[in-house]
């Protein structure tokens, strides 16, 4: 029988053997016969020798690069584990006809959640009071300096109203907000049910008093958010990234709430990562700061684990996966000639 060979990221394993994520079933792939899931070393970029002989990749943090593209033609799917591919060379894939697929369905909620959770401390001064609460009565003394913003019938900005955006209105439907959004590839139809107004971008940051970033990093959208845009805000308004740090210019931001130019931010995302424990971004109390992973809980890695289970099963059954991003590649003369060697 011939197997179909999954390559799965070896930083799934801690250096102890035991995983790194438990909430990631593998079971779905080790339950087959007519598949082998094997944990492969692949390096900071991906080694085009360590695939050789495999039929699919799930792929955690590492890059996959053009020089990744193992010679023996085999390979036929990088899952991506997680919905970010810029570190994937999406072109390389598709001339390869490689598959590149995401996991859209096990990130939109607790991206979502994560923004709102940002807002929440944002808007009460959570991290400023948790402070006041620990020097006693002193701390207790100084509570009405720092009164906490309500949310109804301000404005909740989004740059993107894809997967995650949109989930993100859904979920503060109840607030009683004023939506607006930018994004060049918005279903209108999506943007009328969910009551967001689509409207230019310059307004998003003119206009919003929560500005939340939910777009891809491309060259087009890194440093999107710069200082021109940044003195767009209103100063009582406050920016949310838990996109991609590069999409901020970083060095523009912090100079901007050093100034009080805005009230505050809330960053799951940093330019550079991890951050220099130098950088003066980190000592600024007007800002959130998470470590690109505010949004992982066992719910998310768990469906972020599912998804690319699936689509490795899907191309091994013969079927175009879900979540895919380079859509061209199923014209591929090697995709379209692929035979599938797991039953359906």
């Amino acid at each position: 029988m011939n197997r179909f060979r999954v390559a799965i990221d070896g930083d799934f394993v801690r250096p102890d053997g035991s995983p790194a994520y438990p909430d990631f079933d593998l079971s779905p792939l080790h339950g087959r016969p007519d598949v082998e899931a094997v944990h492969v070393a692949l390096g900071k970029t991906a080694a085009a020798s360590a695939l050789e002989g495999f039929d699919a990749l799930i792929l955690l943090g590492n890059r996959f690069a053009a020089e990744s593209v193992p010679a023996d033609g085999r390979l036929r799917i990088v899952a991506r584990f997680g919905v970010g591919y810029d570190t994937v060379d999406v072109n390389a894939c598709t001339e390869a006809g490689i598959a590149l697929t995401i996991t859209p369905d096990g990130v939109r909620r607790p991206v979502a959640v994560a923004i709102l959770t940002l807002l929440l401390a944002l808007t009460g001064r959570l991290f400023v009071k948790d402070r006041l609460t620990r020097e006693g009565p002193a701390g207790y003394a100084r509570r009405n300096d720092h009164m906490g913003v309500g949310l109804i019938g301000r404005t909740l900005a989004s740059v993107g109203i894809g997967n995650i955006g949109a989930e993100l209105f859904r979920l503060a439907a109840p607030f009683g907000m004023k939506f607006i959004a930018h994004d060049p590839f918005a279903d209108a139809a999506t943007a009328k049910a969910l009551g967001i107004e689509l409207v230019g971008l310059e307004a998003v940051f003119r206009e919003g008093d929560f500005v939340s970033i939910s777009c891809p990093l491309t060259p087009e959208t890194r440093h999107l958010v710069n200082a021109e845009r940044l003195a767009l805000m209103k100063p009582t308004a406050f920016l949310i990234n838990t996109a991609r740090g590069p999409i901020v210019d970083q060095a523009a931001l912090t100079k901007v709430l050093q100034a009080g130019g805005i009230a505050g931010a809330g960053l799951d995302v940093q330019e550079q990562e991890p951050p220099d424990v130098n950088d003066p971004l980190l000592k600024l109390d007007n800002v959130i700061l998470a470590p690109h992973a505010l949004c992982w809980t066992d719910q998310c890695f768990a469906g972020i684990g599912a998804s690319a289970v699936k689509s490795v099963l899907d191309v091994a059954s013969g079927h175009v996966p879900r979540g895919l991003v380079n859509r061209t590649v199923a014209k591929h003369a090697r995709w379209q000639g692929f035979t599938p060697v797991a039953e359906g």
